[in-house]
């Protein structure tokens, strides 16, 4: 478990790292990095979902430093977002000094888009993505009251949405509201996981004098991965392969297999849309169903096809990829036809790429695949 949710940091540490870099023509006329020292106070609570946590409510700080490199349009995409801020946070909260919990250290990357056109004045939306520990978990002798988190090791999820004034040239005032997630997807229960709301404010200072915003009109030459203005349709073939711990339930772990075919259409050079239809097989549903004592002829009974319309942001080597679909078939569906999937891929050639996918059901985290695709372009024009 822990070796798969370093994967999930490793991808966003390298796709951060992939993005320091600048061509050389660029370097001969900017300093070669945009490096901000970014440090924040939180304070918040515990967003109580589950009746069993609201004995630990409490007001409590977190504290976060980043490193984070201000992008000013050296590749297209930058311009195309806005010039949107990459970097990791390095974040720390005792979680209201409960000794069940204990404390949280975090490591994330994240990108932080901007809303608008002000520069000096701007709104924005950070998103970040990583590894987080929490010092006490669950243990059925010694820690029977943390039934929050079963494991150690985590992945932790910012979202924020945030203010941003420019003092001086080098020195920047944030104010933020959002939430923190920790959770492990289930690979290890319990795991009601832990969503803490905070408001925040901080300062963040360039540690050279800041590059200068290129013109968003005078695009830069295009780099692989990025859309050239042709139309074309893709389609991506993808497997991956999930873990879902129900030790608590039936005493077993169960793997989930995923097949997923999607067919995508660039409608912009951010976007692209289209349909999708997945199979998944999910080892724990056959142990749920003889739970519950309901009978089944065969394995196939248990096959979930899915039918789904997908949503996929670009960065460059790097996308989100949104579906929202529903069961078409199933044995098994307590959890609901409905699921959703945010999966964040990562491009090795153009046509094979690696993903990490988070499955849910109405808002509720299911499980994590990992897996791998290919795609196969079409163009039209």
């Amino acid at each position: 478990m822990a070796l798969t949710l370093r994967i999930l940091f490793l991808s966003g540490l390298l796709w951060f790292c992939q993005n320091i870099s600048v061509n050389a023509q660029t370097i001969n006329q900017y300093s070669k990095y945009n490096f901000q020292i970014e440090t924040r106070g939180h304070y918040g609570n515990f967003m109580q979902h589950h009746f069993e946590m609201e004995r630990f409510n409490s007001h409590f700080p977190a504290y976060e430093i980043n490193l984070q490199r201000a992008t000013f349009g050296n590749r297209q995409w930058e311009a195309l977002y806005r010039y949107p801020i990459i970097g990791i946070t390095a974040f720390y909260s005792p979680l209201g000094g409960h000794k069940e919990i204990g404390q949280v250290f975090a490591v994330y990357p994240f990108i932080n888009f901007p809303l608008n056109h002000d520069i000096d004045n701007s709104l924005n939306f950070k998103l970040g993505l990583g590894l987080a520990w929490i010092t006490n978990k669950f243990d059925p002798v010694l820690n029977y009251k943390q039934f929050a988190i079963g494991s150690h090791v985590n992945a932790a999820v910012s979202l924020n949405f945030e203010y941003r004034c420019q003092v001086m040239k080098r020195l920047t005032w944030i104010a933020s509201a959002g939430i923190t997630h920790f959770s492990n997807g289930s690979m290890k229960t319990p795991n009601y996981g832990l969503n803490i709301f905070a408001v925040s404010t901080g300062l963040a200072w360039f540690i050279k004098p800041p590059n200068p915003y290129l013109n968003k009109k005078l695009l830069p030459e295009l780099y692989l991965f990025e859309f050239d203005g042709k139309k074309w349709i893709s389609t991506e073939l993808s497997v991956s392969l999930g873990m879902k711990d129900m030790t608590q339930e039936v005493g077993q772990r169960f793997f989930v297999y995923n097949l997923a075919l999607n067919t995508m259409k660039q409608v912009s050079m951010r976007s692209r849309i289209g349909l999708g239809f997945d199979v998944t097989f999910d080892g724990s549903d056959k142990a749920v169903l003889e739970k519950k004592l309901v009978h089944y002829d065969s394995n196939w009974q248990l096959l979930k096809p899915g039918a789904n319309f997908a949503y996929e942001m670009l960065l460059d080597k790097t996308s989100f990829l949104f579906n929202l679909g529903f069961h078409l078939a199933g044995k098994e569906l307590s959890e609901g036809q409905m699921y959703q999937k945010l999966a964040v891929k990562q491009h090795f050639t153009d046509n094979l790429f690696g993903t990490v996918t988070l499955t849910a059901h109405y808002g509720k985290a299911d499980y994590i695949g990992f897996g791998v695709g290919y795609r196969l372009n079409f163009k039209y024009y």
